[in-house]
This record gives C-alpha cells, structure tokens and sequence, in this order.
C-alpha cells in the first residue's frame, strides 16, 4: 500500500522461516486521535445467492483499475466462499458472485475466506485461510474473475508447543519499502488467538518474527479478554495503527486500536474508543475491520451480527464507517 524507506533487512537466514526485522518508519505527520461516524445500516447484506445465505462478513477493500474491489466471505451452513462486489461509492455496493471455493487438496472443504486484498504489479493478490488446521494461501489474479492459487499454503502452523501451533489465519498485507508484512492471528494447544507478523518479499516465501505473538490477550474484564483476530494495520502520522477484533468471554466482539512506532512492538491505544454496535443487526458482533484512506482519515469496513458466537451463524452482514482524524 505505500513504499516507504527501508530501515531494517528481513533476516532471512539462521532459522530460516523465523527471523527479526522491524518495518520502514511510518510517514510524519502530527499527533492525532480518531473519531468514529458509523453508517446505520449494512452496506452489503447477506445474498440471495445459496453461498452466502447464512453470513457475509469479513470484507477487504481495495482500489483496482479505478474502482473500489470488496473481496468478501459468505457462509453457505457449511462451507465458506470468497465472493467480489466492486463499487464507486463506499456504501453502494454491486455483486459479481462467488470467486473462490476450497479447491487444492489442503484447503479441504470448509473455508477458502478470511482474506486480504492488496493491488501489485497490476494484479490483485489475495491471502486466505483454509485447510485443517488453519493455514494462509494465495490467489492472484489480474481482472477479479479468474484466479490462480499457490498449490500449497504460503504461512503455515508453528512448531509443537509454539503460539501457533493449532492454526494460522485472519491475514492482513501491506507493502511497505518494497517488502509484504502480514498480520496474522496465531492458535495455540490451549486455543488462545493472538496477533503475530511475517514479512516477505514475493508474497509466496515468508519469515514469522522471531519475537512473536505482537499482541497478547486484554486483562480480565477487557473487551479483548478472550481473544484477538482479524488485524486491519496503516501508517500514517509517525505511527503504525492497527484495528483489531476483541472478543470476551461472553463472545460479544468489538473492534479496538493499537498503535506501534515500527509495525513490531504495539501497545492498545485509547486515541480511538472502542467499536461496539449500537443497532439491531451489529449488537452482539462487530469485527474484521478492513481500511482504506481518505482525505481526514479512513474508510473503515467491518462485519457485524447480532448473534453472539465466536464464528459463523451470526446473522453476519456487511457495515460501513468512517474513521476521522482529528488533531490530539
């Protein structure tokens, strides 16, 4: 998403798939704190198409030949999709239907979702969860119809007693100094989701930090108490922000703020409230946020539910926001 100045090399000898690295220093810009301006309603609802019948959520945006692309998941009751709509106004969205089913004999037949668009080299890339256990692969494709995938996953689990042991998904790619960074939700044998990174420079071949996870569970009471998905990470302002999904122990989800000065260390920042839904259909759920910037700040799109479930069978529906920034 934005080439910046290169301050550390990726390490990607001695442990191989594990290195230590941190990311380009961020664009400067004055101190600021976040506004949210929520739209009221979905702007993409669940479809008359079978596929995503049950849930769409987990939308992630991109501008691509001039127009805003939303690769987005659908539930069927059993399996999960990718499907694209592709808009001009951030609320007004046009379905093209279903683009990606699990397909390559690892990705099983659950889920081929969960993903991260980013626009290179005049294509569009897209990082998806699939498999059992959970793994990320890679589709690309050069007019949002017909995909290639990687055969096998491009980040798979970690090693026996490692933070993510049981599965990896909930990508979110940036490009940054020329390199990929990856923000990834990690599963251990106690079931615990939190945040780690890699970085890569083909999209293909990636190295996990070392130092992994970079976010840990919230305090008990916290929003965040019971685990953390879906990473939605920008740079602006001297800083790295990401916006994250929270989950309690009651399985309501909301969507909080971190902020980082080299995309590696990330502390919860109170510079924006946290997101909870106020309406009908987001009153249990809001979560995987996506971001794309605008003039005064962020186009923010998110799922939401109004059934409280770790997963799927939420009502799950499509909304929009605006993430204003206003001087700190």
């Amino acid at each position: 998403m934005r080439r910046l100045v290169l301050l550390a090399v990726i390490a990607l000898s001695g442990c191989g798939r594990y290195g230590t690295f941190t990311l380009p220093a961020p664009p400067a810009g004055p101190e600021i704190r976040f506004q949210w301006q929520v739209h009221p309603q979905p702007v993409l609802a669940r479809g008359p198409a079978a596929w995503e019948s049950v849930d769409v959520l987990n939308p992630s945006v991109v501008s691509f030949h001039g127009v805003l692309w939303n690769l987005y998941s659908g539930f069927d009751g059993h399996t999960w999709h990718t499907g694209a709509a592709t808009a001009m106004d951030p609320l007004q969205w046009k379905r093209h239907g279903l683009v990606l089913s699990p397909a390559e004999p690892w990705e099983g037949h659950y889920i081929a979702a969960n993903g991260s668009a980013l626009v290179r080299d005049g294509r569009l890339w897209y990082w998806y969860q699939a498999g059992n256990p959970p793994r990320i692969g890679l589709a690309t494709s050069a007019d949002g119809n017909t995909w290639t995938r990687q055969a096998v996953p491009v980040i798979s689990t970690g090693p026996m007693g490692s933070w993510d042991e049981r599965g990896v998904g909930d990508p979110y790619v940036i490009e940054a100094g020329g390199n990929l960074y990856a923000w990834f939700v990690g599963m251990d044998r106690a079931r615990r989701q939190r945040l780690g990174l890699a970085a890569s420079r083909d999209g293909i071949h990636w190295t996990k930090l070392r130092a992994n996870p970079i976010l840990e569970l919230g305090e008990d009471g916290a929003f965040d108490e019971n685990g953390l998905g879906e990473p939605a990470v920008w740079a602006s302002n001297g800083h790295y922000w990401m916006l994250y999904t929270g989950r309690n122990r009651a399985e309501r989800r909301r969507i909080g703020l971190a902020e980082s000065d080299d995309g590696v260390s990330w502390h919860r920042s109170s510079r924006a409230p946290v997101l909870e839904g106020h309406e009908s259909w987001n009153r249990a759920v809001v979560c995987d946020p996506t971001v794309l910037p605008a003039d005064g700040g962020l186009h923010v799109w998110f799922g939401g539910g109004d059934v409280p479930r770790p997963d799927e069978r939420i009502d799950g529906q499509i909304g929009y926001a605006f993430l204003r920034a206003l001087p700190r």
